[in-house]
């Protein structure tokens, strides 16, 4: 008999024991059979429909076994696949807009944006005890998620344009202009007839209680509100997508198709977007308000997945007259960047819900704006003075900047105005005999011209285009800016509340350009610009900037 010795003997018990934990490990992760695993039938389409029906439940594709037999392609409920504790989220890069000479740069060009997810999304952190990425703060969005108390237009366009000018809070040398846009409103009983296609994703990590849940219950409050000829269908997408209710305006049946959503599955998001655009189109109202609102958190990852292919088959449908907007939620693999580019080439707007009050906001009170497109593709652009102006800075809109020579064509998509909307922008100006220290070239030999005298006063021109909602022409509307700039503490209260926002986005980014702002005086800004606040959303801003102050203070005590 052959004879071992110890070592032998050892590595042979050590190997041993790894290949029983390998096959332990293995075991474990293999699903047993679930009872409610079952097959899943249903018709390719459902009466008077040409599209697929949405399976009860869960949507994936599956090779499964039924009645004996093996490779049969079904749907089949599976398991959702979201780690919570496993962070996807993604936002795109975000630079601050520095300071530029007007002798080398006299234009300032970019599309108005009317978007407030970042706000929401950025108390979402906040309130779960956490800051945000710096990358999802985007400064203007969180300015626009307010609205200000600018007058009402009064000549034939959309809406009007306002200026204001004072000192900047954070550096009394420099001053700060506001341009504020301010469109026309529409009461709610006299909103156009609307074709609403929602088009909810029911993949896995929707079910979250933020998530699915939080969105039927916001559609709810919606279908409520509804005026007596508008429509609505809902398009599911998962592994495949499904029509789960065909275009009506019985509210019974909306509200049943609601109560019917669940979620399951891996993500076909351009599936669904190719479905609920057949569906719109289907029942398009003309003269009317014809949109698909989705509702997802972001995360396609089935079909056609690249962003660029996404944003190109949009664009393309936004052709159609069939505007849309984006309604994100969730967190853990939440696509924001994702979700902004879509909305933007979808000729809409892009809101987050992370509360039922934020969904009773965007889906109740502020449904004519979400909707009724007053004008479209809204560009500024304004011309400084090199004899007023020694630097400006855009604060903010880095994602929506033009070219200078963008303002004229009218092929260059830009953002749109719903019925009641307010665009707010703010420029940061170093006057002239301010020192500031700026990259430049050597002095341009054949550019020099002399000076109007009759423009001296004149800080900067202001120009805006936009395009009536069907119209393929842009109209435009120009102003001068000038005056000398107010002390901060007798500006508008809007004014104070803007600049409050602009200093909280400049300091969790951690700005260069935030100068001497603190959490403390952007909360006393903040309560110079409470206005009448009727809904309460400024004072929640106070608030929300007491706890970031906490969390910051706690960031720096870790370090």
């Amino acid at each position: 008999m052959k004879k071992y010795n110890s070592t032998s003997l050892f590595m042979a018990t050590l190997f041993a024991v790894i290949v029983m934990g390998y096959a332990l490990m293995y075991c474990a992760q293999k699903p047993s059979p679930r009872q409610d695993e079952t097959p899943v039938s249903f018709e390719d389409t459902i009466e008077g429909n040409p599209y697929p029906a949405a399976p009860p439940h869960a949507y994936e594709m599956k090779n499964m076994q039924v009645g004996g037999s093996l490779g049969i392609t079904g749907y089949i409920q599976t398991p959702p696949r979201f780690n919570p504790n496993f962070n996807t989220e993604t936002y795109d890069k975000i630079t601050d807009n520095g300071f530029l000479a007007p002798s080398a740069h006299p234009l300032s060009t970019f599309s108005i944006d009317v978007d407030t997810a970042s706000y929401s999304n950025f108390r979402r952190f906040i309130q779960d005890g956490t800051l945000p990425p710096v990358d999802a703060v985007r400064i203007e969005e969180m300015i626009n998620y307010f609205s200000y108390s600018y007058p009402e237009p009064s000549g034939k366009d959309p809406f009007g344009v306002h200026t204001e000018m004072t000192q900047a809070p954070w550096d009394n040398t420099h001053a700060l202009l506001k341009v504020g846009l301010k469109a026309r409103d529409t009461e709610q009983k006299n909103r156009k007839t609307a074709n609403l296609v929602f088009l909810v994703d029911v993949s896995g990590s929707m079910q979250d209680a933020n998530k699915l849940p939080l969105l039927k219950q916001g559609l709810k409050m919606m279908v409520q509100n509804l005026n007596a000829g508008d429509r609505v269908a809902i398009a599911v997408y998962a592994g495949a997508s499904g029509l789960a209710l065909d275009s009506t305006s019985n509210k019974k049946k909306i509200l049943e198709a609601i109560d019917n959503l669940e979620a399951g599955g891996s993500t076909n998001g351009a599936q669904g977007i190719e479905l609920a655009y057949q569906v719109a189109k289907r029942n398009f109202i003309a003269n009317g308000i014809n949109r698909v609102v989705l509702a997802t958190d972001g995360d396609f990852n089935v079909g056609v997945t690249s962003t660029g292919e996404l944003e190109r088959l949009i664009t393309e449908k936004a052709k159609t007259g069939v505007f849309l907007s984006v309604l994100g939620f969730g967190g853990g693999n939440y696509k924001d960047a994702t979700l902004e580019k879509l909305a933007d080439k979808g000729n809409g707007n892009y809101a987050y819900i992370d509360t039922l009050s934020e969904a009773r906001k965007v889906l109740v009170e502020e449904m004519g704006s979400t909707l009724e497109t007053v004008a479209k593709d809204v560009k500024i652009q304004i011309e400084f003075n090199p004899q007023k102006v020694a630097a400006y800075r855009l604060i903010g809109y880095e994602n929506r900047l033009l070219k200078d020579e963008d303002f004229n064509n009218d092929k260059i998509d830009a953002g749109e105005m719903g019925a009641g909307h307010t665009v707010t922008a703010l420029y940061e100006i170093v006057p002239v005999g301010v020192k500031i220290e700026l990259p430049g070239v050597d002095p341009l030999k054949y550019s020099q011209v002399e000076q109007k005298t009759d423009t001296v006063g004149e800080w900067a021109t202001l120009k805006v285009r936009y395009k009536e909602p069907k119209a393929s022409t842009s109209q435009l509307l120009s102003q001068t800016v000038e005056g000398t700039p107010s002390d901060f503490s007798i500006a508008s209260a809007d004014l104070h509340f803007a600049a409050s926002v602009a200093g909280l986005g400049m300091l969790v980014r951690d700005s260069e350009f935030k100068g001497s702002t603190t959490y403390d005086k952007v909360m006393n800004w903040a309560n110079l610009g409470l206005g009448e606040d009727a809904n309460g959303y400024r004072h929640e801003f106070v608030s929300l900037v007491a706890k970031t102050r906490d969390l910051a203070k706690d960031k720096i005590a870790y370090r």
